[in-house]
């Protein structure tokens, strides 16, 4: 069973917390993105095609950076109030209410699907995969970003670079996770699942995506951090041959 809110990552997404993300997200080198969306666009996403879907595009700030790289644009989220941000920062693309786990477009609509840190945010991370592959073209690619599993199974145990990173419990399996961010007069809560790496693979396997590239990026530009010594972020991405 899910734990007590698990169910409205499909149902309402991130409807419950919107206006903290909107305010997390538009805050220019805020948060990591910043630090690793150069190595996502540039070494994991390839070059633009006929058409783009972005799954849990959120507020849309990958989708606006898509775009500005020349891509055709499709965006959905769970979230009705994060997709109308989405569709007003950016009216040129297409932006539709939908869970990554029921896509509403037919097999072989487009040739990219892209899913950053959103797969950690649906209750059911296998189908969603599984849908990804559906709706690309056969030679289509997903490209993703997840939580690094390594992180999501440990912690620091104190802000000190060199800090020892432990972990208590299991690394393996799923993994229920909620924290409370807050930093510089902001606050986040961030809710959702943890994966192995082995999970990850599985469901990509079962979808009949190979994997043709695996990076565990370090921040840019460079600077002292823990995440120098453990990955904070995976990037994958899968071909599909048929």
């Amino acid at each position: 069973m899910s734990p007590s809110g698990a169910g409205s990552l499909v149902s309402k997404g991130w409807d419950d917390r919107s206006d903290q993300w909107l305010a997390w997200a538009r805050s220019p080198g805020f948060d990591a993105y910043w630090e690793y969306r150069d190595a996502f666009l540039n070494r994991v996403v390839p070059d633009p095609g006929r058409s783009t879907l972005e799954i849990g595009c959120g507020e849309g700030r990958v989708a606006r950076d898509l775009v500005a790289r020349g891509h055709a644009v499709t965006g959905v989220d769970a979230s009705a109030r994060l997709i109308g941000h989405a569709a007003d920062a950016d009216p040129g693309s297409r932006y539709v209410v939908a869970a990554a786990e029921t896509l509403p477009f037919s097999a072989g609509e487009f040739d990219l699907v892209v899913a950053y840190n959103s797969l950690m945010d649906v209750d059911d991370m296998p189908r969603a995969v599984a849908e990804a592959a559906r709706v690309l073209v056969p030679g289509g690619r997903l490209a993703a970003c997840v939580t690094h599993p390594i992180a999501d199974a440990g912690r620091f145990t104190n802000g000190d670079v060199d800090a020892p990173f432990v972990i208590t419990g299991s690394y393996r399996g799923k993994r229920w996770f909620e924290e409370r961010v807050e930093r510089d007069g902001l606050s986040m809560s961030f809710s959702g699942w943890a994966y192995d790496l082995e999970s990850y693979v599985v469901a990509i396997d079962a979808a009949g995506l190979v994997i043709e590239r695996l990076i565990e990026p370090m921040p840019s530009p460079p600077r002292k951090t823990q995440w120098n010594r453990i990955p904070n972020f995976l990037m994958i991405r899968c071909l599909k041959l048929s």
